[in-house]
């Protein structure tokens, strides 16, 4: 039910940390996929952990996000 809570600055520092957090992914994604050269002393199996840590938090806050904008009607 959409527009159930009221919109409060819980759910505003939820949707900023979720936001934050998806940048954060998108950033490390890019420098692993285009600046592995600054990256120093990585193996394979560290830097495919690495990618898959990144991928799993932009996974977790897309996630985030849609919820709070399902059930709290949290809008950009």
């Amino acid at each position: 039910m959409k527009g159930q809570f009221k919109k409060s600055r819980v759910m505003n520092a939820l949707y900023a940390k979720a936001v934050a957090d998806k940048e954060k992914a998108l950033m490390a994604l890019d420098l692993l996929e285009n600046q592995a050269v600054g990256i120093g002393d990585h193996t394979a199996d560290d830097f495919f952990a690495d990618a898959e840590k990144s991928l799993q938090l932009l996974i977790d806050a897309e996630d985030k996000i849609e919820c709070l904008k399902r059930h709290f009607s949290i809008e950009v």
